[in-house]
């Protein structure tokens, strides 16, 4: 079977790469005699060039390590070209080009000069394509700008449509990466998708327009219908869902999974799942709560039960918030002394309960909020709601702290009476002691009678 290559006036790049690698000696001559390939080479002759030269080269390159050269991947593709037509079907398939280069329909590769390895299937693919290697234009309009970019996969109509020097990119499906100019190493698979990046680089968008609107982030990761749909600066985010992190333009480093998660987060550094998030807000965590399928009832997270740690106790607000309380003066104004405002912890009743949910009937010991309220609404905590929904028990602590304190200052002013009392009593005992000695002294003294 014989190998189709270009018309030109000197040998085809197939042809320089066959005669520079296998001698006159060991193969048969290739002929070029009218200025149009008509280079045939029996079985046998392949199948020695192939094994003889193969074995000869990789002995001429015992320093190479961990690096294949170029002329190594073009040898093989060479020979494993060589050795498909040597059994092709009759008529022999058109689009075959010098340098490994295929090209079908109109105008594919019509640019070409040095480039080699390239596969431009579709009008206009490759079109403006000179010395770009390694790239793979299949649909209408493919890569249509690029002129020396290398190693870029571009399927589906006008995928990488605008690409003048971008390289290492993935465009599957229609408009694809449509307007990237410069922006390097994007995947973009789904209709739309990163249609408006220019010179952003190293994105991952998967699904019908996500990140269609970026043009200059970097590295950020958009997996589902429209995620990441409006950034067009924002770098560095991952967002996975349908509508995840939609609204974000310019925020950096965030994290949303989940339908519609994050898609009024704007800010920095966030990780949201399951929730919508808060425009504006940068290093928050918000999992759960409002995205049509809350607000969740009930959490369970493994790793805590049952291990030891020592530090702050942690509470959470009526809007669902975690966090620790703090008692530095630096967090605080409007100080004032308690006073008797405690006293209104004199009227609460203790009780012991069950809890409805506890199949174990665990007994407990506490407050009934409804009636804590009665006494001093600050001292319960509401839902988001509004209804009464637990005791403030740290509150309460306070101001059983405080009647403590006022009792103990009682105590101290009693002790003090008493052991003034002590010291007065002593002393009068000590008088009285005094007079009875007196009065037994006179009692044993005799008594002169004048007797007139």
């Amino acid at each position: 079977m014989s190998q189709r290559l270009t018309a030109t006036g000197e040998r085809s790049g197939l042809q320089r790469h066959i005669a520079t690698t296998v001698n006159a000696s060991s193969c048969a001559r290739i002929e070029n005699a009218d200025g149009v390939s008509g280079t045939r080479i029996g079985d046998s002759n392949l199948r020695r060039i192939a094994s003889t030269k193969w074995g000869e080269f990789f002995d001429t390159q015992g320093a190479m390590k961990t690096s294949i050269p170029t002329v190594l991947i073009t040898f093989t593709l060479v020979c494993f070209a060589l050795a498909q037509n040597a059994q092709a079907v009759s008529p022999a398939p058109d689009g075959g080009y010098s340098g490994n280069n295929t090209a079908e329909g109109q105008d594919a590769l019509l640019s070409l000069t040095t480039g080699v390895n390239n596969t431009a299937v579709g009008w206009f693919s490759l079109k403006s394509n000179r010395r770009g290697q390694l790239n793979t234009a299949v649909g209408a309009g493919t890569l249509f700008s690029s002129v020396a970019a290398s190693r870029n996969t571009a399927v589906g109509g006008a995928a990488l449509f605008s690409d003048t020097g971008g390289e290492g990119n993935t465009a599957v499906g229609a408009l694809a990466l449509f307007h990237n100019t410069t922006g390097a190493f994007n995947t973009a698979i789904g209709d739309n998708t990163l249609v408006n990046n220019t010179v952003g680089g190293g994105n991952t968008a998967l699904g019908d327009s996500a990140l269609v609107n970026n043009e200059t982030g970097n590295v950020n990761i958009a997996i589902g219908d429209l995620a990441l749909h409006s950034n067009f600066t924002g770098g560095g985010n991952t967002a996975v869902g349908n509508a995840a992190l939609s609204d974000n333009q310019s925020g950096n480093v965030n994290i949303a999974l989940g339908y519609e998660a994050g898609t009024r987060t704007t800010g920095d550094n966030n990780i949201v799942i399951g929730n919508r998030g808060m425009q504006g807000e940068s290093n928050t965590i918000r999992i759960g709560g409002d995205v049509d399928y809350g607000p969740q009832t009930a959490a369970f997270i493994a790793g805590i039960s049952g291990t030891a740690v020592v530090g702050d106790a942690v509470v959470v607000d009526a809007n669902g918030q975690l966090g620790t309380i703090a008692s530095s003066a630096r967090f605080k104004e409007n100080i004032q002394p308690l006073d008797k405002t405690s006293e209104a912890i004199l009227a609460l009743k203790p009780v012991s309960f069950q809890y409805r949910s506890d199949s174990k009937g665990t007994p407990q010991f506490g407050l009934i909020a409804e009636e804590v309220a009665k006494v001093n609404p600050d001292l319960v905590v509401r839902n988001r709601n509004g209804e009464i929904y637990s005791v403030r028990y740290d509150q309460v602590n306070a101001m059983l702290l405080n009647e403590f304190l006022k009792e103990h200052r009682k105590v101290e002013k009693l002790e003090a009476t008493v052991e003034g009392l002590a010291a007065t009593v002593k002393e009068q005992a000590a008088q009285i002691s005094k007079v009875c000695a007196q009065l037994e002294a006179s009692k044993s003294r005799p008594r002169v009678v004048n007797n007139p």
